[in-house]
């Protein structure tokens, strides 16, 4: 495994201030996103962002996030991954249980269940939204899932903190990734990282892994921006994200 399973740090973390601008919408009729769109004279045409969430969900920080990617030119979208189930912040539970059955034992969080949802996002952003190129975004956990849709309509990819992706999913990458990691980690630790350092260069794309200090797993979407190293970490990180996506989308 290139990332260890989600843990209790995968759901703390605090709430950003400010109020989303975008719009909810649903895809395929079926499932719910967050759209954040550019001023028309500063989009950058033909390219849009899939925002693969962290196990909270559509919630006012991937929306304010999504908002920022949006201030620098990109469409966003932002899926909801957990099919109305997400975790609530700072929520002790049974990881094992809500990823295999979810909160009410009938709304699993497996592969089988989400990589439909993910899907029907990439075929909504070039069908029904006429994007031709797609750069995305995963957090924790969302993170696995861009590795799994990588060639299925994703061009350049970011990861912040990844969760449980498997080494083949992470091999299966064929396009630029880079990642944003924290120091003080339990699910993205030294030794994962590195191996997947030695992954990524057996696979021979351009990537990427920028380590940050003083900050640990969910740094880049709920650290306390009241403390500096966190504030710091969370927009550099945001800041290699549209770096990356500048260079190998644009």
């Amino acid at each position: 495994m290139a990332s260890n399973p989600p843990a209790e740090c995968c759901s703390i973390g605090v709430k950003y201030e400010g109020e989303p601008a975008g719009q909810s919408v649903q895809i395929a009729s079926q499932w719910s996103a967050y759209i954040a769109a550019p001023h028309e004279r500063k989009e950058h045409k033909n390219i849009a962002l899939l925002y693969l969430p962290d196990v909270l969900g559509i919630w006012p920080n991937s929306q304010l996030m999504a908002d920022q990617l949006a201030a620098n030119g990109y469409f966003c979208m932002v899926i909801d991954l957990w099919n109305g189930d997400p975790m609530s912040l700072n929520q002790k539970t049974d990881w094992m249980k809500w990823l295999s059955e979810g909160s009410d034992g009938k709304n699993p969080h497996t592969p089988e269940a989400i990589d439909p949802i993910v899907q029907a996002a990439i075929k909504a952003l070039k069908e029904d939204y006429g994007y031709k190129k797609i750069g995305a975004l995963g957090y924790c956990l969302g993170a696995k899932y861009l590795a799994r849709h990588y060639k299925t309509g994703i061009d350049v990819g970011f990861m912040g903190h990844p969760s449980f992706i498997e080494e083949d999913e992470l091999r299966s990458i064929n396009g630029p990734l880079s990642i944003a990691a924290a120091e003080i980690e339990v699910v993205f630790p030294a030794e994962k990282r590195h191996r997947s350092e030695q992954i990524l260069k057996e696979v021979g794309q351009p990537y990427q892994i920028n380590l940050f200090s003083g900050v640990a797993h969910g740094f880049a979407v709920r650290c306390d921006t009241s403390k500096k190293v966190e504030k710091f970490a969370r927009e550099q990180a945001f800041l290699q994200a549209v770096r990356w996506f500048d260079e190998w989308l644009l």
